[in-house]
């Protein structure tokens, strides 16, 4: 059976990059909405999107949220999807208030493990909340899975009511508390998969070109950019989170999929078409 184009998902920004790491990291509204547009003609369908105060600062300002969306938007038609896990050590309340700006989709982190040196908490009452409010708002939820429970909470609050099924899950591999990034994981994973739902990969640092190939082969999508990932190659910065699409799209196309456009890629992701 032929896979699906292929949907590119380009995170600019995240919560944890700094400008000391790399120069290219956009952090104003303009920026990244100027990053945004790079990233679409790329081949990106997909921003995942952070923000941050002026000094580099990780917020989850909803008024901050709501100006990138809008430079962003201005620029070029792409799904924004805003993140609710800002983050660590963030409130629920402070994670929660992109969704009061109207995104198209979001992510939604399914449980709670070690980040690095850090707690990331996603208690079971959070998860609901946060998947309550997305369906109020018609926002459509990434489930962020970063291990093999993840995606079996998922299904548990399938079976709840509180997320509908088939749905678009993000498989984040190589967080050191989480699980490794390897063939033998994202393989195992997918027999966890629901029926009819889809798949992408994000691979952190080393892994992110790596694991993407992988996951674009086995018919899924991919998620790269700056928040996970600042080399192109060894040693050498990516100038942006768009060259690192640019990569991913050859990987597409080599393994015999088409790059999605937004149009399509909403139509995949079960995404009403923007009015």
């Amino acid at each position: 059976m032929a896979h699906p184009p292929a949907i590119l998902t380009a995170a600019i920004c995240g919560a944890e990059t700094t400008r000391a790491q790399t120069p290219y990291l956009p952090i104003t509204a303009q920026e990244l909405a100027v990053e945004a547009e790079r990233c679409v003609a790329a081949g990106a369908s997909v921003i995942h999107l952070h923000v941050r105060e002026g000094d580099g600062t990780p917020t989850q300002d909803r008024a901050l949220f709501d100006k990138a969306i809008r430079a962003i938007r201005a620029r070029c038609d792409v799904i924004v999807q805003t993140s609710t896990g800002g983050a660590v050590g963030m409130s629920a309340e402070e994670r929660a208030q992109p969704l009061d700006c109207q995104p198209e989709m979001a992510t939604l982190n399914a449980g709670s493990l070690n980040f690095g040196d850090d707690v990331f908490l996603n208690p079971f009452p959070m998860v609901r909340e946060f998947a309550s409010r997305m369906r109020d708002r018609r926002i459509v939820p990434e489930l962020e899975c970063y291990d093999a429970g993840h995606v079996e909470s998922c299904v548990a609050l399938a079976k709840e009511g509180v997320i509908e099924l088939p749905a678009h899950f993000d498989f984040v591999l190589g967080v050191r508390g989480g699980l490794g990034a390897s063939e033998e994981n994202l393989r195992f994973l997918l027999t966890k998969l629901p029926a009819g739902c889809s798949f992408s990969v994000a691979g952190i640092g080393r892994h992110q070109l790596p694991m993407a190939e992988l996951s674009l082969r086995l018919g899924g999508h991919a998620r790269c950019g700056l928040e996970d990932n600042i080399y192109l190659s060894k040693g050498v910065l990516a100038k942006g989170s768009y060259e690192l699409v640019g990569r991913l799209a050859e990987m597409a196309r080599a393994a015999g999929r088409a790059v999605a456009t937004t149009a399509q890629a909403r139509e995949l992701l079960r995404i009403r078409p923007r009015a």
